[in-house]
């Protein structure tokens, strides 16, 4: 140890020594006579092998292959991350590389001794001979042990934001650190949570509007799975209808760390969280001062800019700037600017050691396109195919025919934009601070007002693709009912009029979809208050008292009108006529390519108010043991009212496109509903030695209803509280070379209601059912690190599980009768049985030079709930390539699915999700994995 071990002897025991000198050299080691950080400098050149871990013990290692001795405040460096050191530099440029952004500066070097303070906490002027007042550091507690050299300090999901390993946790966590996002540059929110072993991502969407499942858990998009931005979800109901979380929320240079939480206390701390929550952390230019400004250039257009500039204006207050610009034509070819928009954050904060406040505005402007499913056809072997002259993996449906198209209403024409894809406008304001009430006791308080409106426009295709004549076919009973005297009918491009033949598109097919268009403005206030103490009976405790309140109000307007198009990319709208017998037309089916306005109309007012209490207590039992108890209370309270609908008829004779349009019908109807609910856990963990830990945890969770449930159907009565039970044993082994984290997990659901929402192709509306009933998952999470053999590592990710519905039967009609259908024992749609990543990774010339492949292999799943349409399993190859070109200069190389393999993550759910037809039919809808991409990041960072 380094830490000014010779004046030790002068102030007494250990633990009020460190106590002493920490608020020594914060205080300003410059009070005393101290040379200049420039005097004297060490130019001697040494080879270093330092290892990215906590800063302390890499000042300590790197004053030990140095051979100097480093004084420096432990409070400070201690909990830091470092970065990894394999190079031979000077002594001076090795100081500067593991201080950057660190919170620490250089007051003196020589050849023999380095002595370092926090950032700023130096007097004003030499002539100064008071020295500046102390700033208070958090006394520590007595029975504490010391955080051991190597450990990883974890924040989310806990009572306390004392240091603790994750060995000693008693439930999982997946870390993603800084240099980690710069290396695997995500193209998504969604795509960062494929590193979190247990989860089911669903990444197809595009940037926004994905889908995420953790631990065989039954419910789509964000409903089960919270994401937090320090420690305060970004939206207190991720899985709202057509309003997920990942729609308004972004990465770029403003984030400095992830934190997952899998399963464990997640719904003890935060809501609609039994799946696990994501904690994004932030950057802030009082811990985390400095620039970097990174360029990104790819496949489809792709280009975008990151910046972040932080800054320590003075010894406790810092401010901070950063955010991006990203313009894209899209993963698909949309014919179109697809994504285009970005994000800035401002903030400033103040920390004096006892209190701490910070405050940071952020506004997104974005909008991206929302990827499909696309048309794809079954071989004679089962296997899966592309339609020909349509490719899976680059082509899209979306096209510029679809933009700006007239859409006729009952109060008047409007203006369907698909450009205009998801289009999100939202500012949020974000407070928070903490107050240290004494050396045991702390009052944290968050707050955030999020005010603003999203549009999602999507082109939605509906029913199976079919060969034109098959689709003339089908319309023909309606076309002779409504148009007598007709002999045929025939196919045209809506656009030009031009007639559409079989070989017109390469395939002859022709699909439906429908244009829908929802705008939701929501205002949304969330304040979380927490009282934490620490105190000593029967071992030591941390414990949390809080209190969390949520108020938010949501319109949801959603308008839709169904047309027909041709099979290809950039799809053309067609309009089908019927005539007479001597060719001439007497009417049409469509008008512009449309099949139907207005095939659906919603008009919703939502008010919600959410109020929490919750409890935590991390009890050390013993040295080797602890246990982990929380409990929640929360109720919801649901308001507003749903506009009922109606059909009318816009009065054009020639067609029957606007014969059944519906529109509001001014009959209001009330929504009142209030829910409650009880959570608790327990967890233990016992620790055998430093580097191992196991856990066991038991978790009841009353999942509430969601507000946006009752869109609809006000007066719903299948809602209710839903039970569940979670139960985990994990263990954790940390390594010189390796470390191995294994979870065992069961989830039930209970009660838990199913609504199948599928298009009727006749009728061009949506028909639901719904059926109560439970799910069962039993699975295993692995996740392992080695430093094999030289400059070789390896890192594993491995899902296996057995996620089935239970007490699961519906009803359906088969020759005009009722019969009933059980599906209890069949897998959960769309989750893989064992999802695996593996990525191995050389580091070559003194880890200037990385490069990871990644390999992907997920299991095959189902698209319904009746396990009939098959979703093939599938592999990918991925690869990161990052080099460090100078000390400040770096460049990354992302390729995304190497070998442009075909993999399904989804069916069509509009086809039904209970049953989508099985597998009979050779056509059918899916949305795939995306083709080969590649992008180039250039970093500066200082």
């Amino acid at each position: 140890m380094n830490r000014l071990r010779g004046f030790l002897p002068m102030i007494g025991p250990p633990g009020r020594r460190a106590a002493c000198l920490a608020g020594a050299i914060l205080s300003g080691a410059g009070a005393i006579p101290l040379m200049p950080a420039q005097a004297a400098p060490a130019e001697r050149s040494v080879q270093f092998d330092i290892p990215a871990q906590d800063l302390a013990a890499a000042l300590d290692q790197l004053g030990r292959q140095a051979g100097v001795q480093i004084l420096y405040p432990y409070g400070v460096a201690a909990g830091r991350r470092s970065t990894a050191l394999r190079d031979r530099v000077p002594i001076r440029m090795a100081l500067d590389r593991l201080l950057r952004r660190s919170g620490l500066e250089i007051v003196r070097i020589t050849d023999r001794l380095v002595i370092l303070r926090a950032a700023g906490a130096a007097p004003p002027a030499r002539t100064i001979t008071r020295p500046a007042p102390p700033r208070p550091a958090p006394a520590p507690s007595s029975t504490r042990p010391p955080i051991p050299p190597q450990a990883d300090i974890v924040v989310t999901g806990r009572a306390s934001q004392a240091p603790l390993d994750e060995t000693e946790l008693s439930y999982a966590i997946t870390r993603i650190d800084g240099p980690a996002l710069a290396r695997k540059g995500p193209l998504s929110t969604a795509d960062l949570f494929k590193q979190v072993p247990g989860f089911w991502v669903e990444s197809t969407g595009g940037e926004a509007s994905n889908n995420i499942r953790s631990r065989g858990i039954p419910t789509d998009g964000y409903t089960s799975v919270a994401l937090l931005e320090d420690g305060l979800p970004v939206q207190y109901d991720g899985g709202l209808g057509y309003l997920n979380t990942d729609q308004i929320y972004r990465i770029d240079s403003t984030i400095s760390r992830v934190e997952a939480v899998r399963g464990g206390p997640s719904a003890i701390f935060m809501p609609n969280a039994p799946g696990g929550s994501i904690n994004f952390v932030t950057r802030t230019g009082l811990r985390d001062p400095g620039y970097t400004l990174s360029a990104t250039a790819g496949s489809f257009g792709y280009e975008r800019v990151d910046g972040f500039a932080g800054a320590r204006i003075a010894p406790n207050l810092g401010v901070s700037l950063g955010g991006f610009y990203r313009q894209a034509d899209g993963l698909r070819h949309s014919g179109y600017p697809a994504d285009r928009g970005g994000q800035i954050r401002a903030g400033i904060d103040y920390d004096d050691g006892r209190a701490r406040l910070s405050f940071n505005v952020k506004r997104l402007d974005d909008r991206v396109i929302l990827y499909l499913p696309v048309p794809l056809q079954f071989d004679g072997s089962g296997n899966v195919r592309a339609v020909p002259g349509f490719d899976p993996l680059t082509d899209t449906l979306a096209g510029p025919d679809e933009v700006h198209v007239p859409f006729k209403t009952a109060t008047g024409p409007r203006d369907f934009d698909l450009s205009q894809g998801t289009r999100s406008r939202i500012t949020f304001y974000t407070m928070s601070g903490r107050l240290a009430l004494d050396d045991r006791s702390a009052v944290d308080i968050t707050a955030r007002l999020r005010t603003g409106s999203t549009l999602r426009n999507g082109l939605f295709p509906i029913g199976r693709p079919m060969t034109g004549s098959d689709y003339l076919a089908s319309v023909m009973p309606q076309l002779k009912a409504a148009f007598p005297g007709t002999a045929a009918a025939t196919i045209r491009y809506a656009d030009t009029g031009t007639p559409f033949l079989p070989d017109s598109n390469g395939n002859g097919l022709v699909v439906g979809a429908n244009l829908l268009s929802v705008w939701m403005p929501m205002t949304e206030f969330i304040a979380d208050a927490r009282l934490t103490r620490r105190f000593d009976r029967w071992g030591h405790h941390d414990i949390a008292l809080g209190l969390t309140y949520d108020s938010a109000r949501l319109d949801f307007d959603r308008t839709m009108g169904t047309v027909l198009l041709d099979v290809l990319g950039q799809a053309r709208r067609l309009d089908v006529a019927a005539v007479d017998r001597n060719g001439r037309e007497i009417g049409a089916l469509t008008d512009n390519g449309f099949v139907r306005y207005g095939s659906l109309f919603d008009a919703v007012s939502l008010r919600s108010s959410n109020l929490a209490l919750y409890w935590a207590d991390e009890w050390k039992l013993a040295p080797r043991w602890r246990i982990d108890l929380g409990g929640r209370w929360e109720k919801i309270r649901i308001g507003g009212g749903v506009e009922g609908s109606t059909p009318v008829n816009l009065g054009d004779a020639a067609t029957l496109a606007d014969d059944a349009v519906l529109t509001g019908d001014g009959v209001i109807e009330p929504i009142r509903r209030h829910f409650s609910g009880f959570n608790w856990t327990a967890g233990v963990n016992f620790r055998p030695a430093p580097s191992t830990g196991l856990f066991l945890r038991l978790t009841r969770i009353a999942r509430l209803p969601s507000a946006s449930e009752f869109n609809a159907y006000p007066n719903r009565t299948d809602e209710a509280v839903t039970p569940i039970t979670m139960a985990e044993a994990g263990l954790t082994v940390r390594h010189r070379r390796w470390t191995l984290s294994a979870v065992a997990f069961g989830t039930h659901f209970a009660r838990l209601p199913f609504t199948d929402y599928r298009f009727d192709t006749a009728s061009n509306t949506y028909v639901e059912r719904t059926s109560i009933a439970d799910t069962s998952t039993i699975g295993l999470e692995l996740a392992g690190h080695a430093d094999l053999a030289g400059p070789l590592k390896l890192d594993v990710q491995a899902t296996l599980q057995d996620p089935r519905y239970r007490n699961f039967s519906y009803i359906e009609l088969a020759g005009g009768l009722p019969v009933t259908r059980d599906v209890t024992g069949n897998q959960l749609i769309r989750v893989p049985k064992l999802s695996l990543r593996v990525t191995p990774s050389l580091s070559l010339f003194a880890g200037r030079l990385r490069i990871d492949t990644e390999f992907v292999r997920y299991s095959d799943r189902f698209a319904d709930i009746a396990n009939t349409q098959r979703l093939p399993p599938y592999a990918l190859i991925n690869m990161d390539v990052n080099a460090k070109i100078a000390d400040r200069l770096a460049i990354a190389l992302h390729v995304t699915n190497l070998t442009n393999a075909l993999g399904l993550t989804e069916g069509n759910p509009r086809a039904g999700s209970f049953d989508a037809g099985g597998m009979g039919t050779s056509y059918f809808l899916a949305r795939p994995e995306f083709g080969r991409t590649v992008r180039a990041t250039f970093s500066l960072s200082y």
